[in-house]
């Protein structure tokens, strides 16, 4: 620790060079005082705008010529005190602009009730944005995919009309995209570059020419929403698949229309795709590939840096401006990480780190370096500025309690919501409950085969099975596994754990309702009668976390723990939960959700805390976690560690 100082929003530098801050604030000055948004303090001479040239096949920012290069990164994914620390680094590898979507359902978790403070304070992000001189694309949606639970969209759309046609002209669907979109894009209205803001690019959907319904009066409808506010002070733009079928549907009249690929494709086959549907204007990749999603239970997924800065430099030679897709990834924090649908159920990762240039933790690697050395050939880089890697927490192991079971009447009161009786299962939206868990419980009636085969033939997505609070197997989604059997007699309590790992984010099934999406039976019989608890895990303060010397472990399960970081740490740094010996389970810092965490599945073993999430010496630190399945016995401990792992080789799976 004694080599390096803390600065500023998480930034460090080594204490035996001092005048390396200096050098950086200085020539960060400089270099914003030149720079594009230096129109901003000669609007009186050159009015601001951004338009495209269709005669010239390209972008013009105040009246010149103008290409972008940009990088993804999500507000949302990154707590707000690292956004600033985040964004310097996509300029300093040369970029200037930052694309990010906009998460309908953060931003509207329940009907009416907005929320744009605090971590969701997009208009602050946006600020941040342009005082480090980055424009801004910006991709409101109102669906987004991004590898988030059903795709950004929220969830409670699927109670207010259960058959409701998402990402369709649908009457009730765009009774609430209408109030939605209307209520940010006047928000940020005046942040457009038009209005003295950053934003130059505002997206029309995403990737619709990908969605089956491909409803041209949908998208008619969205452009004349945005458009009606944003005027000319923005450029409207569409993302689409480069391909011509993508395209068919994904153009809308009156909008740009732009492509997205990576390494594996072909240039100007790609670009030839895009010429099809804009015979001229300039050519955009709106999300270059640097890295790619991984699932629970695969490889983790990695893109070669010599093939991205390749392409790279082959789109910049022919004058393409070009969005990294992702710069920065940052953390599926909580429960927000979606879930594909291919030949099975596949849910995502909590980390979003995606191989890309800025790693979760916000370092900068090979790749960022590779790729700013590109850039510099085509765009001004601060090249005597380079960002300084940040030290992470070795905070060692500590040793955790158990606490109390999740069945027991304690967590029930706690943590459970006010059960419900019903005659049949009901699915996780008709409860009103976005995320975590709900329990099933009913009582065998009457005597059954022995023993009886247990079914649930559509269920979403991972269930314990208990008889009288004692496990008994699993059913999984997506390891299609909906039945077992069952020794149940007359009077046996069957309980059924269910826990949403994520909705469907990409596809015709987005429309994913979660729990027990039919009926169970037992030796063929429907089972009826149900009491129904939701946890949904929102708020963990109320559990007493008393220790109980008398439970012994049985999942599904609390542990609690508590640590002081070393005195010699001035501020806390960002470390990494290591959870190996363990299940799968959920993990909460001081009561923050860092997310799922699930190592005997891999790749990824490692959640990433952010250091301003824990307190500082000698303030304790608290941490709980929710054991679903296997507990590191008999030790139950747990340790932080300064680097990540995320690329363990799942079972069955080879490297």
């Amino acid at each position: 620790m004694n080599s390096f100082t803390y600065v500023d929003c998480c930034n460090w530098v080594h204490k035996e060079a001092p005048e390396m801050l200096e050098n950086i604030r200085s020539l960060h000055f400089q270099f914003v005082s030149h720079s594009l948004l230096q129109t901003a303090a000669t609007s009186v001479e050159v009015p601001r705008s951004f338009s495209i040239d269709y005669e010239n096949n390209q972008f013009l920012l105040n009246g010149n010529p103008f290409r972008y290069v940009s990088g993804s990164l999500h507000y949302f994914r990154v707590p707000r005190a690292y956004w600033r620390d985040r964004l310097r680094k996509l300029r300093l590898a040369g970029l200037n602009a930052v694309s990010t979507y906009v998460e309908w359902s953060q931003h509207e978790p329940s009907p009416g009730h907005f929320e744009f403070s605090g971590e969701l304070d997009l208009q602050y992000f946006i600020q941040l944005a342009q005082e480090e001189d980055l424009l801004v694309l910006l991709r409101p949606g109102p669906y987004i995919c991004a590898e988030r639970d059903m795709g950004g969209l929220p969830p409670w759309l699927l109670t207010v009309k259960p058959d409701i046609y998402l990402r369709t002209n649908d009457t009730t669907y765009m009774e609430y995209v209408e109030r939605y979109l209307t209520y940010v894009m006047t928000s940020v209205q005046a942040q457009l570059y038009g209005n003295g803001g950053p934003i130059i690019m505002v997206q029309i959907e995403n990737e619709y020419g990908s969605y089956q319904a491909c409803d041209l009066d949908y998208m008619i409808r969205l452009r004349d929403i945005v458009r009606s506010i944003v005027g000319d002070a923005a450029v409207l733009y569409t993302t689409d698949g480069a391909g011509p079928s993508y395209l068919r549907c994904g153009k809308v009249e009156g909008v740009y229309a732009t492509v997205d690929f990576g390494t594996s494709a072909d240039v100007d086959t790609a670009f030839s795709a895009q010429r099809l549907y804009e015979p001229s204007g300039p050519l955009v990749n709106s999300e270059f590939y640097a890295g790619w999603l991984t699932h629970w239970g695969e490889i983790f997924q990695r893109v070669d840096t010599d093939a991205v800065v390749n392409m790279l430099d082959e789109m910049l030679a022919r004058n393409a401006s070009v969005n990294f897709f992702m710069f920065y990834g940052g953390t599926n924090f909580g429960f927000s990480a979606g879930a594909n649908y291919g030949n099975s159920y596949q849910p995502q990762l909590t980390s979003y780190d995606y191989d890309a240039p800025v790693s979760e933790a916000g370092d900068p690697t090979s790749k960022y370096f590779a790729i700013r050395e590109v850039i510099g050939r085509y765009l001004p880089v601060l090249n005597n500025t380079v960002p300084v890697l940040q030290p992470k927490g070795d905070y060692g192991t500590i040793t955790l309690s158990p606490v109390v079971p999740l069945l027991d009447q304690r967590s029930r009161q706690e943590l459970g919501k006010e059960p419900l009786r019903s005659q049949f299962p009901l699915t996780f939206e008709q409860l009103g409950q976005r995320y975590g868990f709900i329990l099933y419980e009913t009582t065998v009636a009457h005597s059954v085969p022995d023993p009886a085969v247990f079914t649930i033939p559509d269920i979403s997505d991972r269930a314990i099975v208990l008889l009288d609070d004692v496990p008994k197997g699993i059913l999984s989604r997506s390891k299609k596994i909906t039945s077992m059997s069952l020794s149940a007699f007359e009077g046996t309590k069957i309980q059924v754990l269910v826990e949403n790992e994520g909705r469907i984010n990409y596809g015709s099934l987005i429309n994913d309702f979660k729990g027990l999406v039919s009926n169970a039976t037992l030796g063929g019989e429907v089972l009826e009668d149900w009491i129904i608890t939701g946890f949904p895990l929102s708020d963990i303060s109320r559990l007493d976390v008393s220790n109980n010397d008398s439970y012994a472990f049985s999942s599904p399960g609390f542990f609690h723990g508590t640590f002081t970081l070393p005195e010699s740490y001035s501020e806390p740094l960002d470390t990494f939960l290591d959870p190996t010996g363990w299940g799968k389970g959920v993990a909460f810092i001081n009561g923050f959700n860092l997310g799922r965490y699930w190592p005997i599945t891999g790749p990824q073993v490692t959640l990433y805390v952010p250091g301003c999430h824990l307190k500082p010496y000698p303030s304790v630190n608290e941490l709980i976690l929710l054991e679903l399945e296997k507990a590191n016995s008999p030790q139950y401990s747990v340790s932080f560690v300064p680097q990540p792992v995320l690329d363990k080789v799942p079972p069955g799976q080879t490297d």
